[in-house]
């Protein structure tokens, strides 16, 4: 809709193009604004499936096979909170094993400590197109 509406110019298309009656537009992958939008500062982006398990390289935290669910590593029903501190992807064997328990009272161990990503508009994007890589540098 920028586009159309002139807001803002396509730096690069991902090769496709949306044909309408009298129009037709390459699909945009990169635009640049026109103009300055300001946008509210937020000092910590959303906790979101998406910035997990990308975080998380989408294999489950527990065993390394691919991720399927969110895991509160302590549950909400014992105090734990929807914090990327607590959160991380897991299978749902893992996810069915460990219920709402500890991970060591279920036998499991995580492989690495959860962590709040320091970039995470990146992360909330998911894998990254290859062209937007000079533009996020």
């Amino acid at each position: 809709m920028l586009v159309l509406r002139e807001k803002a110019e396509v730096v690069a298309s991902n090769g496709m193009v949306f044909h309408s009656e009298r129009l037709s537009i390459e699909a945009p992958s990169v635009v640049r604004l026109r103009y300055f939008v300001h946008v509210p500062y937020r000092a910590q982006a959303p906790l979101t499936r998406r910035a997990v398990f990308a975080r998380d390289d989408w294999v489950c935290q527990y065993c390394g096979a691919p991720a399927e669910n969110l895991d509160h590593v302590v549950p909400r029903s014992r105090g734990g909170e929807h914090t990327g501190e607590n959160v991380v992807a897991s299978c749902r064997r893992c996810n069915a094993k460990k219920e709402n328990r500890l991970a060591e009272d279920a036998g499991l161990r995580l492989a690495r400590r959860p962590f709040a990503p320091p970039d995470g508009f990146r992360l909330s994007l998911g894998r990254l197109e290859p062209e937007w890589e000079p533009y996020l540098a």
